[in-house]
């Protein structure tokens, strides 16, 4: 078929140079990114752009700007590359433990602390050649699930933001409420009262960007009085402690900065639904069979911390889940 000619025609090599020169919009940079020599990356410019009939890198005084034929072409020259390795990447038998790969998973800071260094060892032990890359995760890398998923391998978040996006289910937590060890005007149980009374310390606090346990306070018609907004969980004792503050975090994670924050971890006084983490990836890697073994190994890592969640330090005297 004429895609097929056209395809044998074509230097994959090219495929590599185009998102090299894309990315760092320089000729001399991309030789030294991709450790070739400057006159070899200028004849790929050449061939590149007499293939789209583009310069793709036009001068702005004293640098280079992308074509708005460029700007297209670098948001898809990321996935097509991932989806090259892909292909070269299957063996007839995989054995994990002679793979070399990166994989990527994006993960909020609270993952990356509670589940990161239980994956980050079964790979290890499993599997040397392996590399683990820990993304944080954003607003915009949620909002746009499908295409952030087509360049990285997964993505750990709870359940009630994605949807139509394969999953496995890890481990669940439950949202407790910390306030700094100091604070006299909290007893040991904290009221609703108090909660729409005290200043809060509060994740993102943007209208897709939320944790879920705040969203169902909301729902009670209690509005936090927002004092301080972060992005991301592990500051969030440090912002409470030796204030008035109140803030939502997850047991796992509150029973482990506690001490060192400053801080004490009280039961919500209203029924909060548990936080259900997952791993969620793009269908084009369902068949991958690394990418099944990774998801093994992602199990597996949930129900070990699963496991140890009846452990004291975990939870700092919540009752443990179930």
């Amino acid at each position: 078929m004429p895609v097929d000619r056209m395809l044998a025609n074509l230097d994959l090599n090219l495929l590599v140079t185009l998102d090299a020169l894309l990315r760092e919009r320089n000729v001399t940079r991309t030789a030294e990114a991709l450790g070739v020599s400057q006159p070899a990356v200028s004849a790929a410019l050449a061939r590149l752009r007499r293939h789209f009939g583009d310069p793709l890198l036009a001068r702005t005084g004293n640098r280079y700007e992308l074509t708005p034929l460029a700007a297209q072409l670098l948001a898809l020259t990321g996935p097509a590359l991932a989806g090259v390795r892909r292909v070269f990447d299957v063996t007839p038998d995989f054995d994990p433990s002679t793979m070399e790969r990166e994989f990527t998973v994006i993960t909020s800071d609270y993952a990356a602390t509670v589940l990161g260094p239980l994956i980050a060892r079964r790979l290890a032990e499993a599997s040397p050649g392996v590399r683990l890359r820990l993304q944080q995760t954003t607003p915009y890398t949620v909002d746009h699930a499908a295409d952030t998923l087509r360049t990285a391998d997964g993505l750990l978040l709870p359940h009630g933001f994605l949807t139509d996006i394969p999953f496995v289910d890890l481990y669940e937590d439950r949202w407790v409420c910390i306030v700094s060890r100091d604070n006299d005007a909290v007893g040991a149980e904290l009221t609703l009262e108090l909660l729409a009374e005290l200043p809060w310390v509060v994740l993102y606090n943007l209208r897709t960007a939320f944790a879920p346990a705040a969203q169902q306070l909301r729902l009670l018609g209690i509005e936090p009085r927002v004092e301080v907004v972060a992005d991301g969980f592990l500051p969030m004792p440090f912002l409470v402690a030796g204030t008035r503050r109140v803030a939502l975090l997850q047991a796992r994670l509150a029973g482990r900065l506690a001490e060192p924050a400053g801080v004490r971890v009280l039961k919500c006084p209203f029924d909060v639904v548990p936080l259900a983490e997952a791993f969620w990836w793009h269908p084009i890697y369902s068949n991958d069979p690394a990418h099944v073994w990774l998801r093994g190994v992602l199990a597996e890592a949930g129900r070990e911390l699963a496991v140890a969640s009846s452990r004291s330090e975990d939870f700092a005297g919540i009752d443990p889940i179930g």
